[in-house]
């Protein structure tokens, strides 16, 4: 099958290009054409990667005519869109041919994108989106505090809304967002669940046997990822258990400073790296008893999970949006109640993990077995048959 791929940005370095990867590489191993569409310029000199070798069409650097004529020409029978925000160019892909939508976060259900409240405390938000959400968006902080930010956030939501049920399909991750788009206008035969999978090579069996409790984060340091209420909740759960936790924070972001202070403050035994890459990154998550999923909104997935069962360390996290799709009681984590995310129900948590070391290695093998399921092999057998029904 000839496939487009349309994505906004040209050799990210975020979730969606090492998606992207993945999913070209894999559909090329299987037979398919694969050309990519951005709507940001192409470098003139491109890194050596698949998707770089691959026909490449760009609107800032050809113009949307050329572009769309350079389409025509090579005819795609399905167009696979990802993080694609410039709906215009949406709209004329629908000419082109049929377009599947792969909703990465919460485009068209929400002003910000945020889908939570920032007031009085950071917690998810399950409304409808609608002229309502107007009134709410500055006093519950619910993003930018800029009423620009707001009337461009609610336009955009309302463009986006209209193409629900023009796209041929929309993918998403966890049965979370396909309660959220249904609920939001989309055609529920029309939304289909397709887990993400794991985005590295893991070697599980090199973990070595923990010797001390320990707990890792990755991510971006955001108010919304729940830093804070990770410090806090290590702080208490390690006076309770008369036992230091040690935990590693790998990343950075506005936040890290305030969870330094805090962390300091409390006097937790705590490592900042900064962004770390490659095995050097894994190698932190590996060495970790558990990893912690502090979100405090309702994260669409939460891959990093995913990630991390693939090397044998299983998670918590707060019991918010896709959680579920990958995290399982008991088989391969800890999952918090979050009415709302409270530090102390996430030290809860931590002190039922580490006061049941057993329990927590028999999760490890539990863990891995779990990443094997939901697996790139999987997601591309999905993925052909919505393109297959898309065409049909």
């Amino acid at each position: 099958m000839r496939i487009l791929i349309a994505n906004d940005g040209f050799g990210g370095a975020g979730g969606v290009q090492r998606y992207l990867e993945n999913v070209v590489d894999g559909l090329l191993s299987r037979g398919h054409e694969i050309a990519m569409l951005y709507r940001d310029a192409v470098a003139d000199v491109v890194p050596p990667t698949t998707m770089n070798s691959l026909p490449l069409f760009s609107v800032r650097r050809d113009g949307v005519e050329r572009t769309f004529k350079a389409l025509g020409a090579w005819r795609p029978a399905v167009c696979f869109s990802n993080n694609m925000c410039d709906l215009e160019i949406e709209e004329q892909l629908l000419a082109v041919a049929p377009v599947v939508r792969f909703m990465h976060g919460y485009n068209g259900t929400c002003i910000s994108g945020q889908k939570s409240f920032g007031l009085p405390t950071v917690t998810p938000c399950d409304r409808r989106f609608g002229a309502p959400c107007l009134a709410l968006y500055l006093p519950r902080r619910c993003g930018e505090v800029s009423v620009s930010s707001l009337v461009r956030g609610y336009q955009e939501g309302r463009a986006q809304q209209a193409l629900f049920n023009r796209y041929r399909a929309i993918v998403v991750a966890s049965e979370h967002m396909k309660r959220e788009y249904v609920r939001n206008g989309a055609d529920a035969p029309a939304v289909h669940v397709n887990p993400l999978f794991p985005t590295h090579q893991a070697h599980p069996e090199e973990v070595p046997e923990e010797v001390a409790p320990s707990v890792v984060f990755l991510g971006r340091m955001t108010r919304l990822k729940g830093g804070g209420l990770l410090v806090g909740a290590i702080s208490e759960a390690s006076r309770r258990l008369a036992t230091p936790i040690h935990l590693t924070m790998v990343g950075d972001g506005p936040q890290r400073q305030d969870w330094e202070r805090l962390a300091s403050r409390l006097q937790v035994a705590c490592t900042f790296t900064g962004w770390q890459t490659g095995d050097e990154r894994w190698n932190r998550v590996r060495r970790a008893s558990l990893l912690a999923v502090p979100s405090a909104w309702p994260e669409p997935f939460g891959l990093v999970g995913l990630e991390a069962a693939a090397l044998a360390v299983p998670a918590i996290a707060f019991d918010v949006g896709g959680i579920r799709e990958w995290l399982t009681p008991g088989e391969n984590g800890y999952l918090v109640a979050a009415d709302p995310p409270r530090a102390s129900a996430f030290a809860d948590g931590l002190v039922s993990a580490f006061r049941d070391p057993a329990g927590l290695r028999a999760m490890r093998a539990r863990s891995v077995t779990v990443a094997h399921r939901l697996s790139l092999d999987r997601h591309l057998d999905r993925l052909e048959a919505i393109f297959g029904a898309s065409v049909a």
